[in-house]
Protein backbone atom coordinates (compact mmCIF):
# COMPACT_ATOMS: atom_id res chain seq x y z
CA UNK A 1 0.00 0.00 0.00
CA UNK A 2 1.40 3.36 -1.04
CA UNK A 3 1.65 6.28 1.33
CA UNK A 4 -1.10 8.09 -0.54
CA UNK A 5 -3.48 5.10 -0.50
CA UNK A 6 -2.78 4.58 3.21
CA UNK A 7 -3.59 8.22 3.90
CA UNK A 8 -6.77 7.94 1.86
CA UNK A 9 -7.81 4.84 3.79
CA UNK A 10 -7.30 6.70 7.07
CA UNK A 11 -9.15 9.80 5.89
CA UNK A 12 -12.17 8.01 4.42
CA UNK A 13 -13.98 7.18 7.69
CA UNK A 14 -13.18 10.61 9.13
CA UNK A 15 -14.46 12.42 6.06
CA UNK A 16 -17.47 10.32 5.10
CA UNK A 17 -18.91 10.00 8.59
CA UNK A 18 -20.14 13.54 9.11
CA UNK A 19 -20.57 13.16 12.86
CA UNK A 20 -17.22 11.52 13.59
CA UNK A 21 -15.21 14.73 13.96
CA UNK A 22 -17.66 16.28 16.43
CA UNK A 23 -17.86 12.98 18.32
CA UNK A 24 -14.08 12.93 18.71
CA UNK A 25 -14.12 16.54 19.93
CA UNK A 26 -16.92 15.77 22.41
CA UNK A 27 -15.08 12.76 23.84
CA UNK A 28 -11.86 14.78 24.13
CA UNK A 29 -13.61 17.60 26.02
CA UNK A 30 -15.32 15.09 28.33
CA UNK A 31 -11.97 13.44 29.11
CA UNK A 32 -10.42 16.84 29.83
CA UNK A 33 -13.10 17.91 32.31
CA UNK A 34 -13.14 14.44 33.84
CA UNK A 35 -9.44 14.78 34.60
CA UNK A 36 -9.45 18.42 35.71
CA UNK A 37 -12.68 18.89 37.69
CA UNK A 38 -14.09 17.25 40.77
CA UNK A 39 -17.47 15.52 40.53
CA UNK A 40 -17.71 15.40 36.75
CA UNK A 41 -18.08 11.63 36.61
CA UNK A 42 -21.17 11.15 38.74
CA UNK A 43 -24.75 10.23 37.89
CA UNK A 44 -26.00 13.53 39.33
CA UNK A 45 -23.64 15.51 37.12
CA UNK A 46 -24.54 13.45 34.06
CA UNK A 47 -28.17 14.34 34.76
CA UNK A 48 -27.18 18.01 35.01
CA UNK A 49 -25.55 17.79 31.57
CA UNK A 50 -28.79 16.28 30.23
CA UNK A 51 -30.74 19.22 31.68
CA UNK A 52 -28.40 21.58 29.85
CA UNK A 53 -28.48 19.88 26.47
CA UNK A 54 -32.10 18.65 26.28
CA UNK A 55 -33.76 21.98 25.29
CA UNK A 56 -31.01 22.75 22.78
CA UNK A 57 -31.12 19.28 21.22
CA UNK A 58 -34.92 19.18 20.92
CA UNK A 59 -35.13 22.63 19.34
CA UNK A 60 -32.09 21.86 17.16
CA UNK A 61 -33.80 18.74 15.76
CA UNK A 62 -36.36 21.01 14.13
CA UNK A 63 -33.91 23.75 13.19
CA UNK A 64 -31.75 21.20 11.36
CA UNK A 65 -34.64 20.35 9.03
CA UNK A 66 -35.20 24.03 8.28
CA UNK A 67 -31.52 24.82 7.81
CA UNK A 68 -31.14 21.88 5.42
CA UNK A 69 -33.96 23.17 3.23
CA UNK A 70 -32.39 26.64 3.23
CA UNK A 71 -34.48 28.42 5.87
CA UNK A 72 -34.23 29.37 9.55
CA UNK A 73 -36.72 30.05 12.33
CA UNK A 74 -35.68 32.69 14.86
CA UNK A 75 -38.94 32.30 16.79
CA UNK A 76 -38.39 28.74 18.07
CA UNK A 77 -36.94 30.00 21.35
CA UNK A 78 -40.08 32.06 21.98
CA UNK A 79 -42.32 29.16 20.98
CA UNK A 80 -40.38 27.23 23.61
CA UNK A 81 -41.43 29.95 26.07
CA UNK A 82 -45.05 30.28 24.97
CA UNK A 83 -46.15 26.64 24.65
CA UNK A 84 -46.44 25.92 28.41
CA UNK A 85 -48.78 28.90 28.83
CA UNK A 86 -50.92 27.62 25.97
CA UNK A 87 -51.13 24.31 27.87
CA UNK A 88 -52.21 26.13 31.03
CA UNK A 89 -54.86 28.15 29.19
CA UNK A 90 -56.53 24.90 28.07
CA UNK A 91 -55.87 23.15 31.39
CA UNK A 92 -57.30 25.97 33.51
CA UNK A 93 -60.38 25.88 31.31
CA UNK A 94 -61.12 22.34 32.42
CA UNK A 95 -59.39 20.38 29.65
CA UNK A 96 -57.57 17.21 30.83
CA UNK A 97 -53.81 17.77 30.95
CA UNK A 98 -52.89 15.32 28.19
CA UNK A 99 -55.49 16.84 25.84
CA UNK A 100 -54.38 20.36 26.79
CA UNK A 101 -50.81 19.38 25.96
CA UNK A 102 -51.78 17.90 22.58
CA UNK A 103 -53.90 20.95 21.70
CA UNK A 104 -50.99 23.22 22.60
CA UNK A 105 -48.73 21.28 20.24
CA UNK A 106 -51.32 21.64 17.47
CA UNK A 107 -51.29 25.40 18.05
CA UNK A 108 -47.47 25.42 17.93
CA UNK A 109 -47.46 23.48 14.67
CA UNK A 110 -50.06 25.83 13.18
CA UNK A 111 -47.99 28.91 14.09
CA UNK A 112 -44.96 27.33 12.44
CA UNK A 113 -47.00 26.53 9.33
CA UNK A 114 -48.16 30.16 9.22
CA UNK A 115 -44.53 31.32 9.33
CA UNK A 116 -43.75 28.97 6.47
CA UNK A 117 -46.76 30.09 4.45
CA UNK A 118 -45.88 33.78 4.76
CA UNK A 119 -42.26 33.04 3.86
CA UNK A 120 -43.06 30.99 0.76
CA UNK A 121 -46.24 32.69 -0.44
CA UNK A 122 -44.96 36.27 -0.29
CA UNK A 123 -41.26 35.63 -0.86
CA UNK A 124 -40.18 37.27 2.39
CA UNK A 125 -36.94 36.02 3.94
CA UNK A 126 -37.62 33.59 6.78
CA UNK A 127 -35.15 35.57 8.90
CA UNK A 128 -37.47 38.59 8.74
CA UNK A 129 -40.74 36.67 9.10
CA UNK A 130 -39.61 34.73 12.15
CA UNK A 131 -37.93 37.79 13.66
CA UNK A 132 -41.35 39.42 13.69
CA UNK A 133 -42.88 36.23 15.07
CA UNK A 134 -40.32 36.26 17.86
CA UNK A 135 -41.52 39.60 19.20
CA UNK A 136 -45.15 38.58 18.74
CA UNK A 137 -44.76 35.31 20.64
CA UNK A 138 -42.73 36.97 23.37
CA UNK A 139 -45.47 39.56 23.87
CA UNK A 140 -48.18 36.90 24.00
CA UNK A 141 -46.17 34.96 26.60
CA UNK A 142 -45.88 38.04 28.80
CA UNK A 143 -49.59 38.81 28.46
CA UNK A 144 -50.69 35.25 29.23
CA UNK A 145 -48.38 34.99 32.25
CA UNK A 146 -48.71 38.60 33.46
CA UNK A 147 -44.93 38.66 33.34
CA UNK A 148 -44.56 36.22 36.23
CA UNK A 149 -43.80 32.49 36.55
CA UNK A 150 -46.78 30.13 36.77
CA UNK A 151 -46.80 26.89 38.77
CA UNK A 152 -46.88 23.83 36.53
CA UNK A 153 -49.01 20.73 37.23
CA UNK A 154 -47.03 18.62 39.67
CA UNK A 155 -48.63 15.18 39.76
CA UNK A 156 -50.00 12.50 37.48
CA UNK A 157 -48.60 10.25 34.78
CA UNK A 158 -48.55 13.03 32.19
CA UNK A 159 -46.24 15.13 34.35
CA UNK A 160 -43.97 12.14 34.98
CA UNK A 161 -43.77 11.13 31.33
CA UNK A 162 -43.26 14.68 30.05
CA UNK A 163 -40.25 15.68 32.10
CA UNK A 164 -40.66 14.96 35.81
CA UNK A 165 -39.59 11.32 35.91
CA UNK A 166 -35.90 10.56 36.36
CA UNK A 167 -34.07 10.63 32.99
CA UNK A 168 -37.34 11.20 31.08
CA UNK A 169 -35.79 14.25 29.40
CA UNK A 170 -32.99 12.11 28.02
CA UNK A 171 -35.46 9.53 26.71
CA UNK A 172 -37.42 12.27 24.95
CA UNK A 173 -34.25 13.68 23.40
CA UNK A 174 -33.09 10.29 22.13
CA UNK A 175 -36.56 9.40 20.83
CA UNK A 176 -36.93 12.70 18.98
CA UNK A 177 -33.44 12.47 17.48
CA UNK A 178 -34.03 8.89 16.25
CA UNK A 179 -37.42 9.75 14.71
CA UNK A 180 -36.16 12.93 13.06
CA UNK A 181 -32.98 11.30 11.74
CA UNK A 182 -35.04 8.50 10.19
CA UNK A 183 -37.40 11.09 8.72
CA UNK A 184 -34.44 12.96 7.24
CA UNK A 185 -32.36 10.08 5.92
CA UNK A 186 -34.80 7.23 5.20
CA UNK A 187 -37.97 8.83 3.85
CA UNK A 188 -39.02 10.56 0.66
CA UNK A 189 -39.79 13.70 2.63
CA UNK A 190 -36.22 13.76 3.96
CA UNK A 191 -34.81 13.42 0.47
CA UNK A 192 -37.11 16.22 -0.69
CA UNK A 193 -35.90 18.40 2.20
CA UNK A 194 -32.26 17.90 1.23
CA UNK A 195 -33.00 18.48 -2.44
CA UNK A 196 -34.94 21.66 -1.63
CA UNK A 197 -31.96 23.11 0.19
CA UNK A 198 -29.30 21.79 -2.16
CA UNK A 199 -30.89 22.84 -5.45
CA UNK A 200 -34.38 24.35 -5.12
CA UNK A 201 -34.78 24.98 -8.84
CA UNK A 202 -33.76 21.45 -9.74
CA UNK A 203 -35.98 20.05 -6.97
CA UNK A 204 -38.99 21.97 -8.31
CA UNK A 205 -38.29 20.76 -11.85
CA UNK A 206 -38.12 17.20 -10.51
CA UNK A 207 -41.67 17.54 -9.19
CA UNK A 208 -40.90 18.29 -5.54
CA UNK A 209 -43.35 20.74 -3.99
CA UNK A 210 -40.62 22.95 -2.59
CA UNK A 211 -42.89 25.43 -0.81
CA UNK A 212 -44.90 22.66 0.86
CA UNK A 213 -41.70 20.98 2.05
CA UNK A 214 -40.61 24.25 3.65
CA UNK A 215 -44.00 24.86 5.29
CA UNK A 216 -44.03 21.36 6.80
CA UNK A 217 -40.51 21.86 8.16
CA UNK A 218 -41.49 25.20 9.69
CA UNK A 219 -44.38 23.40 11.36
CA UNK A 220 -42.11 20.60 12.64
CA UNK A 221 -39.57 23.09 14.03
CA UNK A 222 -42.26 25.02 15.87
CA UNK A 223 -43.90 21.85 17.21
CA UNK A 224 -40.61 20.50 18.57
CA UNK A 225 -39.76 23.86 20.14
CA UNK A 226 -43.14 23.87 21.86
CA UNK A 227 -42.67 20.30 23.06
CA UNK A 228 -39.23 21.18 24.40
CA UNK A 229 -40.65 24.09 26.38
CA UNK A 230 -43.38 21.92 27.90
CA UNK A 231 -40.94 19.17 28.88
CA UNK A 232 -38.49 21.64 30.42
CA UNK A 233 -41.22 23.50 32.32
CA UNK A 234 -42.80 20.34 33.74
CA UNK A 235 -39.37 19.17 34.89
CA UNK A 236 -38.73 22.46 36.66
CA UNK A 237 -42.26 22.60 38.09
CA UNK A 238 -42.74 26.16 36.86
CA UNK A 239 -43.49 27.91 33.59
CA UNK A 240 -41.37 31.05 33.36
CA UNK A 241 -41.90 33.77 30.70
CA UNK A 242 -38.16 34.44 30.76
CA UNK A 243 -37.24 30.82 29.98
CA UNK A 244 -36.24 30.01 26.42
CA UNK A 245 -36.14 33.04 24.17
CA UNK A 246 -33.19 33.95 21.94
CA UNK A 247 -30.66 32.16 24.13
CA UNK A 248 -32.30 28.77 23.57
CA UNK A 249 -32.77 29.42 19.87
CA UNK A 250 -29.19 30.53 19.24
CA UNK A 251 -27.74 27.63 21.23
CA UNK A 252 -29.92 25.22 19.25
CA UNK A 253 -28.70 26.70 15.98
CA UNK A 254 -25.13 26.61 17.33
CA UNK A 255 -25.57 22.90 18.16
CA UNK A 256 -26.80 22.25 14.62
CA UNK A 257 -23.93 24.17 13.02
CA UNK A 258 -21.28 22.61 15.25
CA UNK A 259 -22.82 19.23 14.42
CA UNK A 260 -22.21 19.74 10.71
CA UNK A 261 -25.39 21.37 9.36
CA UNK A 262 -24.72 23.81 6.54
CA UNK A 263 -26.27 27.24 7.00
CA UNK A 264 -26.73 27.55 3.24
CA UNK A 265 -28.82 24.39 3.06
CA UNK A 266 -28.60 20.94 1.54
CA UNK A 267 -26.53 19.19 4.22
CA UNK A 268 -26.81 18.20 7.88
CA UNK A 269 -27.87 15.50 10.31
CA UNK A 270 -30.01 15.45 13.45
CA UNK A 271 -27.51 13.14 15.14
CA UNK A 272 -24.80 15.73 14.51
CA UNK A 273 -26.97 18.39 16.17
CA UNK A 274 -27.37 16.13 19.21
CA UNK A 275 -23.60 15.76 19.45
CA UNK A 276 -23.24 19.52 19.09
CA UNK A 277 -25.69 20.04 21.95
CA UNK A 278 -23.84 17.44 24.01
CA UNK A 279 -20.53 19.21 23.42
CA UNK A 280 -22.03 22.54 24.48
CA UNK A 281 -23.62 20.93 27.55
CA UNK A 282 -20.34 19.35 28.62
CA UNK A 283 -18.43 22.62 28.16
CA UNK A 284 -21.06 24.61 30.06
CA UNK A 285 -21.13 22.05 32.89
CA UNK A 286 -17.35 21.74 32.98
CA UNK A 287 -16.92 25.50 33.24
CA UNK A 288 -19.44 25.59 36.09
CA UNK A 289 -17.59 22.86 37.98
CA UNK A 290 -14.27 24.63 37.39
CA UNK A 291 -15.67 27.96 38.60
CA UNK A 292 -15.08 29.65 35.26
CA UNK A 293 -17.21 32.72 34.47
CA UNK A 294 -20.26 32.10 32.30
CA UNK A 295 -19.04 34.93 30.07
CA UNK A 296 -16.11 32.75 29.07
CA UNK A 297 -18.57 30.20 27.71
CA UNK A 298 -19.78 32.77 25.17
CA UNK A 299 -16.20 33.29 24.01
CA UNK A 300 -15.70 29.55 23.59
CA UNK A 301 -19.08 29.22 21.84
CA UNK A 302 -18.20 31.94 19.34
CA UNK A 303 -14.86 30.32 18.56
CA UNK A 304 -16.49 26.88 18.31
CA UNK A 305 -19.04 28.07 15.73
CA UNK A 306 -16.39 29.67 13.52
CA UNK A 307 -14.11 26.62 13.81
CA UNK A 308 -17.04 24.32 13.04
CA UNK A 309 -17.86 26.26 9.87
CA UNK A 310 -14.22 26.19 8.76
CA UNK A 311 -14.05 22.47 9.53
CA UNK A 312 -17.21 21.81 7.52
CA UNK A 313 -15.74 23.63 4.52
CA UNK A 314 -12.47 21.69 4.85
CA UNK A 315 -14.27 18.35 5.21
CA UNK A 316 -16.30 19.14 2.11
CA UNK A 317 -13.03 19.70 0.24
CA UNK A 318 -11.62 16.43 1.60
CA UNK A 319 -14.75 14.51 0.59
CA UNK A 320 -14.21 15.60 -3.01
CA UNK A 321 -10.57 14.55 -2.89
CA UNK A 322 -11.32 11.18 -1.29
CA UNK A 323 -14.11 10.44 -3.76
CA UNK A 324 -11.71 11.10 -6.65
CA UNK A 325 -8.94 8.98 -5.14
Amino acid sequence: MTERSFGTAVLQPLVRQKELSILIATVAVAIYFSATTHGFNSSDNYLTIVHYLAPWAIVAAGEVMLLICGEIDLSTGFMFTLSPFIVMSFYNGGTPLILALLLALVVCAAIGALNGFITTRFGIASFIVTLGSSFLLEGISLLMSNGAPVSAPSSGWVVSVFGKAHWSELLWVLGIVVVMQILLSATRFGVSTQATGGNPVGAAEAGIRVNLVKIVNFSIASLLAGLGGIIDGLRLGSFDPTNGGPNTMFLAVAAAVIGGTALLGGRGTVVGALLGALLLGIVFDGFSLAGVSANTFDVVLGIAIVVAMLLNVYLGYLRKRVSRA
